[in-house]
């Protein structure tokens, strides 16, 4: 391509800072260096964590930083020493890198590389520098990926082949959402056929959660939001029963008790609210009940519970996206979604185009999507 080798001047969403909103900006980004590929966004879903860096809920975030790690897009140029992706491949981005060389990708009990960003936030690629620059300043880059843009740089442990024929406005969901919560269904807990499910939080994730428990084969899946309107379609996703905390003059764990033989077998916690993620391992049976934590809280907030819940036989789990190691997993959902084995369209309730980004997540706030998805 005639960009190759050079610096490309195009558009990005930056956060300047916290509790500000993000401003279109026009950005240099560099050249692939070694082991990097360039990538031209084609479409990004926008992510409730990516609200809670703008919020100022997750601390030791660098500003100014690109946001977004939900994307597909086109491989526009690659380093030196990339030999599995070339010039022209429809990719996605990985939030959660693979190596396939560290002691972490060798180990079949976790997905995460020790190549990630999530835990050491440097927002900055594996040389310790960064690819973009607006105004003269180093801008920052958000789980590897940074997605906000008209083109990024990607490590190539960061992106992944998939198939050309595959709609970047609806894969791109797999880069973090959809495979977060189908993955903790299937891969995390392990959810059994004939099995019940409670799913505290019917967004975007909660209801990807549901896909995974249906196609497990579970016989009751509970929803349980405080917003109804989620309800439709919810039971049209494989949800049995929708609860609203707000019905009831109860905590929602006995009212769960109550619906079932004194508990769920399996619960997800998808909202990041850490009084949700007690109940949610309140709302499992005894003996052998299993929670999984999905939704991501605030940085300074503490999970506190009796160790007795834990004690009496209950298991407390959490993963990034659905422990699922990216590169093998994300190829073969989308040839999942193109066979219609899964279903992603229903995930997808808005578009907003790049320049309206803002608006994208003021229907975050709204209550009123299930998942935006920015288009280029």
């Amino acid at each position: 391509m005639e960009t190759t080798g050079k610096v490309i001047k195009c558009k990005a969403a930056i956060a300047w800072g916290p509790h500000m909103p993000l401003s279109i900006e026009e950005i240099e980004v560099a050249p692939p260096k070694a082991h990097e590929v360039r990538v031209k966004i084609l479409a990004s879903g926008i992510c409730h964590s990516d609200n809670h860096v703008l919020k100022g809920k997750l601390s030791n975030i660098k500003f100014p930083i690109i946001l977004g790690h939900e994307a597909a897009g086109i491989v526009e140029s690659v380093g030196e020493g990339v030999t599995d992706l070339k010039p022209g491949d429809k990719v996605i981005s990985l939030c959660v890198p693979q190596c396939r060389e560290c002691v972490c990708c060798q180990n079949p009990k976790t997905n995460l590389c020790l190549r990630n960003d999530i835990m050491k936030l440097t927002g900055l690629m594996a040389d310790g520098t960064s690819r973009f620059v607006c105004k003269g300043q180093q801008i920052y880059n958000c789980a590897s990926t940074s997605t906000f843009t008209e083109y990024t740089v990607l490590d190539e442990t960061s992106a992944v082949k998939i198939d050309d024929n595959a709609p970047a406005d609806k894969v791109c969901l797999i880069g973090c959402g959809f495979s977060t919560g189908y993955g903790s269904a299937v891969n995390v807990a392990k959810v059994e056929p004939g099995s019940s499910c409670a799913i505290f939080g019917l967004g975007g994730i909660g209801l990807s959660v549901v896909m995974g428990c249906k196609v497990a084969g579970a016989a009751r899946i509970i929803g349980v939001d405080i917003n109804p309107d989620k309800f439709e379609k919810a039971k049209e996703l494989g949800v049995t029963d929708c609860i609203n905390p707000r019905d009831y003059d109860k905590p929602v764990h006995e009212v769960l008790a109550g619906m079932t033989n004194h508990g769920v077998d399996y619960s997800f916690e998808c909202i990041g609210n850490i009084d949700m993620m007690v109940s949610a391992l309140q709302s499992c049976h005894y003996g052998y009940g299993t929670c999984v934590i999905i939704g991501v809280p605030s940085s300074s907030e503490k999970l506190s519970f009796n160790p007795l819940l834990l004690l009496t036989g209950r298991t407390l789990k959490g993963a990034f996206f659905g422990n699922l190691k990216s590169k093998d997993s994300v190829p073969q959902l989308v040839s999942d979604y193109l066979a219609k084995k899964i279903n992603l369209d229903s995930l997808v309730s808005h578009y907003v185009s790049f320049d309206k980004i803002n608006d994208g997540f003021e229907l975050i706030l709204s209550g009123k999507c299930i998942r935006t998805v920015l288009t280029f």
